[in-house]
């Protein structure tokens, strides 16, 4: 094989006991991985990881350490996140035409008290949002997106929320972070406005830089890739964690989202969810927002966005399969029992008989 490599963990097995130098550990997290497949373009060969790293050139081990390397946890103010075990991001949208939830939360004193809700259930984190960026939606001016969000992260904050912003807009970034946001959440991975870099370089906190295909207003119109769509989103998020570090914020506090119906239609959000393993090799953890997305819809007899729970919990089980270390989602309750048990399952595997 030639040309530039890529390397997808496969061969998962239940637990590494009697298996010495025969699987690796995933990302420092709860799955060890027996095979890799090595990937360039559309060719593939599977091989153990027995013996690999002697097959590996200088670039491939750089990407073979990433894989296997423990990521640190996420300080968000006093909060810390762990990120060896799968965490829940609870979605709040501040805004009268989510694709979601219709706008239940577009009340102040409504989205607070079910940030406290999330919060109270177990979310690690709570991600605030004024902006819908649902396929078709328009843009909102920064003023009326920060009055949206700005009150409700205080109050949360104030609570002892950890609070993500997810904007797109340099302006709501320097508000919310004042109100005491402590994560910034950009659908844009920082491509919209030019002044977000600066903005999330001089907070120093952790930045989510998310994929996508075009902006909200056109994304979902016949969105095309000309390469395997897990390669080009693999080559599109390295970019953009290369100009975040360029720009001034820590890689350590970076986070990649593979952007789950952003710009991609059914087959390439199902060929994401089934490679996500290779995007440990960016070395960044992972979030992944498919909850309620279009996907379950379309393979559920076009099932409402009310009637999306299962989907929403199917698809963060196999995000937490593959390692995926944030599970950003709406409905935290469920979330987290479906985890709870996928934990259980995992620590009885874990633990020497």
């Amino acid at each position: 094989m030639s040309g530039r490599i890529y390397l997808r963990p496969t061969g998962f097995v239940d637990a590494p006991f009697g298996h010495d130098g025969k699987v690796a550990r995933l990302a420092g997290g709860l799955q060890w991985f027996s095979a890799v497949e090595i990937v360039r373009e559309n060719e593939a060969e599977l091989v153990p990881v027995a013996g690999i790293e002697a097959r590996l050139g200088d670039t491939e081990h750089a990407i073979w350490k990433r894989l296997t390397s423990v990521r640190p946890p996420l300080a968000l103010g006093e909060r810390v996140v762990r990120l060896d075990q799968p965490q829940v991001i609870g979605i709040l949208n501040v805004t009268p035409d989510s694709f979601s939830d219709g706008g239940r939360f577009g009340d102040g004193e409504a989205a607070i008290g079910a940030g406290h809700a999330m919060a109270a259930a177990g979310a690690a984190i709570v991600d605030v949002g004024g902006e819908s960026t649902r396929p078709g939606a328009a843009a909102v001016w920064e003023g009326d997106e920060a009055a949206r969000v700005v009150p409700v992260v205080q109050r949360l904050a104030a609570g002892g929320t950890a609070i993500s912003v997810d904007t797109r807009k340099a302006a709501v970034m320097e508000q919310a972070l004042a109100a005491g946001a402590r994560m910034i959440n950009d659908v844009s991975a920082l491509t919209w406005d030019p002044r977000a870099a600066e903005v999330a370089a001089a907070a120093d906190c952790p930045v989510v830089l998310v994929h996508h295909r075009g902006p909200p207003e056109m994304m979902q119109d016949n969105p095309r890739y000309d390469r395997p769509v897990l390669l080009e989103v693999y080559d599109w998020l390295e970019e953009r964690i290369e100009a975040a570090v360029a720009a001034g914020i820590d890689r350590a506090k970076i986070i990649v989202d593979p952007g789950f119906g952003f710009g991609k239609n059914l087959q390439h959000n199902l060929a994401l969810m089934n490679g996500l393993a290779m995007l440990h090799g960016l070395g960044c953890p992972i979030m992944l927002g498919a909850s309620r997305k279009r996907t379950i819809g379309a393979l559920s007899n076009e099932a409402p966005v009310d009637r999306r729970l299962a989907g929403s919990l199917a698809l963060a089980l196999r995000g937490a399969e593959q390692g995926v270390q944030m599970l950003r989602v709406h409905d935290v309750p469920e979330t987290l029992q479906a985890l709870r048990v996928w934990r259980g399952l995992r620590d009885a595997a874990l633990t020497p008989s």
